[in-house]
Order: structure tokens, then C-alpha cells, then sequence
């Protein structure tokens, strides 16, 4: 009974021991988040005061600022699969919009435009600022780990899988 007692309390030890590495290890983790993440939206804002900037100069001189094309845009699917061309269906079977309201982000180059223009009728597009794609990602999103999908609650899930 004793010696049953001693391994247990070896093991409990053993266990406090780990707990507070990982605890630990978890706050240095934390940690590096909160200043990675400080920085970017540090990044960010300077970015958006530039544009202001530029739109104030390009003012003050008289000329025009045409600010740059967005890089990002999530499409959303608002029509069903009936009376749909065979074309703008093949595109949206493309874009992974297979059912009414699925949305997905798209890059923005020239093709994915024109597919875009083809499909406008029965799609939504815009362009979406960080905040909005933080929410989807976290409210919504899914990823591939192993070849399975994932739900992507925090940024572990994706740390784990790159």
C-alpha cells in the first residue's frame, strides 16, 4: 500500500512538473502572439495613414489619388442551381460556391475577374478589411490538416498544420 502510495505521488509530481512547462511554455507562446499581433496592426495603421496622406497631397496639388486594387475579395453565391447558364455554373462549381449563401475568399487576379464578371449575376463580391476577415475565419472557417477539414477556431490549428 505504502509503495502503491509513493508511485502515485511520484507520478502526481512528475505531472505538477509538466503542467507548469507547458504552462509556461503557453505564456512565451502568448506572449510572441500579442507582439507579433501589435505589429501588424502597427503595420496596418501606418498603411492607412500613407493612403490618407497621399489622398491629401494628390488634393493639395490638384491632381487625382487612385488608390491601389484590392488583393482580396469573398465572393458569396446568391442564386440557386435553376436557370443558370452552363458557364456561370461551371464558375461557381470553381470558386467552391455549391449552395446558396456558401462564401469563400478569392485572390484578385485577372482571371478570377473575368470569372468574376461572368458570374455577377448570380454572385456577391467585395472587398474585405482585416477585421472582417479575422471574424469569418474564426466564426466560420475551415482548413485542411492531413487531408481533413478542420474547423479554425485560433491560430494553433493553423501553426500546426504549416
Amino acid at each position: 500500500r505504502r509503495v502503491r502510495e509513493a508511485v502515485v505521488s511520484t507520478q502526481s509530481t512528475g505531472k505538477a512538473a509538466s503542467d507548469k512547462k507547458t504552462r509556461a511554455l503557453r505564456a512565451i507562446k502568448r506572449r510572441e502572439l500579442v507582439k507579433r499581433t501589435a505589429k501588424y496592426y502597427k503595420e496596418y495603421a501606418a498603411a492607412e495613414r500613407e493612403e490618407i496622406r497621399l489622398d491629401r497631397e494628390a488634393k493639395a496639388t490638384g491632381n487625382y489619388y487612385v488608390p491601389a486594387e484590392a488583393k482580396l475579395a469573398f465572393v458569396i453565391r446568391l442564386r440557386g442551381e435553376n436557370n443558370i447558364p452552363p458557364k456561370p455554373r461551371k464558375i461557381m462549381k470553381l470558386l467552391r460556391l455549391r449552395q446558396i449563401n456558401y462564401g469563400v475568399f478569392v485572390k484578385l487576379n485577372k482571371s478570377c475577374k473575368e470569372m468574376l464578371r461572368i458570374a455577377e449575376p448570380y454572385i456577391a463580391y467585395g472587398y474585405p478589411n482585416l477585421k472582417t476577415v479575422r471574424e469569418l475565419s474564426y466564426k466560420r472557417g475551415f482548413g485542411k490538416v492531413n487531408g481533413q477539414r478542420m474547423h479554425i477556431n485560433d491560430t494553433s490549428v493553423i501553426e500546426e498544420s504549416l
